[in-house]
C-alpha cells in the first residue's frame, strides 16, 4: 500500500509524491500551505495556470469561493481537479466552523475518487469533533456565536453541513483502534463518506495515516490541522531560506489590514497602538462608497486600518466594506508590507494590487502566515478568528524587530 511518503522506489525508500491543495479563501490557503511544509506557491485562482506540482513539491489554490454560489463554487473545484495526476496526493481545506460553499465543494471534491475522508478538527484553537459535531472549547457549534457575521444559522452536525452526501460518523474509539484504515477502506467502498472524529494533532495523525494507508487515489478534507498531519507524514523537504525582516526606520512602510468582524480584534489593534503604531478607522459609510483614503504612510512607519462601525458589521455587509478597505491600500502611492487579518481581506487587498501568486515561508505565530509577494513586498495573512490578544503587535515585531528601548 502506497502511504503519503509515495510509492517506494528499486531501493525500498519511499519517494515523495505531489501535493496538490485547495482552499476557499486565502487565509486557509496559507495555513495549509505552511502545515504541508514543502516548497511550493500558493495561487490565487480560482482561474488554473502554472505548472502542476512536481514529487515533494505543494501547489496550494485559493479558489476565492466562500461567498460564490454554491454551483460555481463546485465548478471551481471540479476545475482543479481534473487534470490530477495519479500519484498525486489532494487536500481540500475547510473552514473549522463550517463556513462557506462547504456541500457543494465537498460533493464536487468527491467526484471521481474514492473518500474523501473528512476531519474538521482544529485543536490549536479548541476547535474539536465528537459525535460528528464540531465544538468550540467544548461547546457545540450550533450554540455559540460563531456565525455572527453569516447570514444563516449554523449546522448542528458535519454531516448536516454536507447536504446530501451519504455519511457515516466514525466515532473517536475507532479513530484511536488499530482498524482505521480497513474501516475508512470499508465505508468509501461502500459509498459513504467517512466523517472522523477528534480532538487532538495525534487524532488526526491517525486520520491521515489511515486515509494514505488506503491507496494513492484516497483524498483528505478538513483543516489545516490534518493539513498538518498530512505534512508531519511527508518526507522533510531541503530547508528554504526565509527573508530577513526589513529594517524599520527609513524603510518600507508597515501596513495592517483588519477587516474582519471578530470582537479580539479591537483589542489586537490597542495592543499595537500602545506601543506607538497609528491606528486609522475608516469609516463604514466611506468605505461602502468607495471615497475612503489612507493617510500618507511613514517611512518604516505602521499603520493599521480598520473599519469604523461602532454597532457592528451587518451580515451581508462585509463584503462590500472590505472591497472599500482593498480598494483604499491600492490606491497608497507607496509600496508597503502587509498584514492581512481575514481571508476575504486578505484576497480582496491582494486582487486589488494585481498580486496573482505568493511564495509562503513560515508561520509567526499558529495562522499567521509569513509569505512574498512577486514584488519582494512581505504579506502576512491570518484568519479573523485568530490570534490572542497580542497577535498584530506579535506580528509587527517579527517584521520589524525593534533595537531594545524602542517601541514596536
Amino acid at each position: 500500500m502506497s502511504g503519503a511518503r509515495g510509492r517506494g522506489g528499486p531501493d525500498g525508500i519511499p519517494r515523495p509524491r505531489p501535493v496538490l491543495a485547495i482552499a476557499d479563501d486565502l487565509s486557509g490557503a496559507a495555513e495549509v500551505a505552511v502545515a504541508l511544509g514543502l516548497p511550493g506557491r500558493i495561487v490565487l485562482g480560482p482561474a488554473v495556470g502554472g505548472p502542476p506540482p512536481g514529487p515533494g513539491e505543494a501547489v496550494v489554490h485559493d479558489l476565492d469561493t466562500r461567498r460564490l454560489p454554491g454551483a460555481a463554487a463546485a465548478d471551481a473545484v471540479r476545475a482543479v481537479l481534473k487534470d490530477t495526476g495519479p500519484d498525486a496526493l489532494v487536500f481540500k481545506k475547510v473552514d473549522s466552523q463550517l463556513r462557506g460553499n462547504f456541500a457543494a465543494e465537498a460533493a464536487a471534491f468527491a467526484e471521481g475518487a474514492p473518500g474523501p475522508v473528512v476531519a474538521t478538527a482544529l485543536p490549536p484553537l479548541g476547535r474539536t469533533v465528537r459525535g460528528g459535531v464540531v465544538h468550540l472549547d467544548g461547546v457545540p457549534l450550533h450554540e455559540t456565536d460563531g456565525w455572527r457575521a453569516e447570514t444563516a444559522d449554523p449546522p448542528r452536525s458535519v454531516a448536516e453541513a454536507l447536504g446530501d452526501l451519504p455519511t457515516c460518523v466514525v466515532p473517536l474509539d475507532a479513530v484511536r483502534g488499530p482498524g482505521l484504515a480497513a474501516l475508512l477502506a470499508e465505508l468509501t467502498e461502500g459509498g459513504a463518506v467517512p466523517l472522523c472524529d477528534a480532538e487532538t494533532a495525534a487524532d488526526l495523525d491517525a486520520v491521515a495515516a489511515a486515509a494514505c494507508a488506503c491507496g494513492p487515489g484516497m483524498r483528505l478534507l478538513g483543516t489545516a490541522g490534518l493539513g498538518a498531519a498530512v505534512g508531519r507524514m511527508l518526507p522533510p523537504p531541503n530547508p528554504a531560506p526565509v527573508p530577513a525582516a526589513r529594517p524599520g526606520p527609513g524603510g518600507r512602510p508597515l501596513l495592517m489590514v483588519v477587516g474582519t468582524a471578530e470582537p479580539a480584534a479591537g483589542a489586537q489593534i490597542a495592543a499595537l497602538a500602545a506601543l506607538g503604531a497609528r491606528h486609522v478607522a475608516l469609516s463604514a459609510d466611506a468605505l461602502a462608497s468607495g471615497t475612503a483614503l489612507v493617510p500618507a504612510l511613514a517611512p518604516g512607519g505602521i499603520t493599521v486600518l480598520s473599519i469604523d462601525a461602532p454597532a457592528g458589521i451587518v451580515p451581508g455587509a462585509a463584503r462590500a466594506l472590505v472591497t472599500g478597505l482593498a480598494r483604499a491600500v491600492a490606491a497608497v502611492p507607496v509600496p508597503a508590507d502587509l498584514v492581512l487579518t481575514g481571508g476575504e481581506t486578505a484576497r480582496r487587498v491582494l486582487d486589488a494590487l494585481g498580486v496573482a501568486e505568493l511564495a509562503p515561508h513560515g508561520q509567526i505565530h499558529h495562522g499567521a502566515v509569513h509569505a512574498t509577494a512577486p514584488d519582494g513586498r512581505s504579506v502576512v495573512t491570518r484568519p479573523g478568528s485568530y490570534g490572542g490578544p497580542d497577535s498584530l503587535l506579535t506580528i509587527a515585531r517579527a517584521l520589524r524587530p525593534a533595537p531594545s528601548g524602542e517601541a514596536v
